[in-house]
């Protein structure tokens, strides 16, 4: 098992909390620290994983903060978050050692989706696959993929239902052999809790932190150790 997704599937909530300096639904953030003392802060508090926004054009990010936040002593393991379409963007989550890359299954054809995949096998790399629906969970299944990320923001409207990571899990009940993880929308304890007794194993949380005055304080209590 790779180090991303064993580190999904510890015991306690295993939280991917997330470096993004802005998003098209809520603008600049309010913790715009180098993505370095963002990787100590989350290393420090207990992050399972980190994930690094590398898109420029939508969310200010950078290649270079992956390369920076990799560089952290016993930094967790690094995803690469981006519109990844090609062999190079997965090769370069591969140079600046991350440990897994994302891919969307709205953006990519079925033959795509399962080229990029083995592309990333070949390269030791993990494969969060990210779904928002019925149909996109189908196709995901059928690429044989077991780490299923659940948007709960539909990115063609940007509006964010958590109700989608639960009705989800209802098609997945009778399903074994996969690592689900729950995006968007996570602010609360409660809510975390609901989704683990679901089925949910990891959490990717990013607006919640990155808009905090104490993201270290708030990554605790998500992860019920305040």
């Amino acid at each position: 098992m790779s180090r991303f997704k064993d580190a999904l599937t510890k015991p306690g909530t295993n939280i991917i909390a997330e470096i993004k300096y802005s998003s098209p639904s809520h603008g600049p953030f309010a913790c715009q620290r180098p993505a370095a003392d963002v990787t100590r802060i989350y290393r420090d508090h207990g992050a399972a994983a980190i994930s690094v926004l590398t898109d420029e054009e939508r969310f200010n990010g950078k290649l270079e903060y992956l390369r920076k936040a990799s560089e952290i002593e016993d930094c967790p393991p690094l995803l690469r978050k981006d519109f990844i379409r090609t062999h190079e963007q997965v090769k370069e989550a591969a140079d600046n050692r991350a440990s897994a890359f994302l891919l969307i299954v709205r953006d990519l054809s079925p033959g795509l989706l399962n080229d990029l995949l083995h592309y990333g096998e070949d390269r030791n790399l993990d494969a969060l696959v990210e779904i928002h629906d019925p149909f996109e969970l189908e196709t995901a299944m059928a690429q044989g993929v077991r780490l299923i990320g659940v948007n709960n923001r539909d990115l063609r409207t940007l509006e964010v239902k958590v109700n989608t990571s639960f009705e989800i899990a209802k098609l997945m009940e009778k399903e074994t052999g996969y690592t689900m993880v729950a995006e968007s929308g996570i602010k609360e304890r409660s809510i975390i809790l609901e989704l683990q007794d679901a089925g949910y194993s990891g959490f990717l949380i990013g607006s919640v932190f990155m808009d905090s005055k104490d993201p270290g304080k708030k990554l605790l209590e998500l992860r019920g150790e305040s």
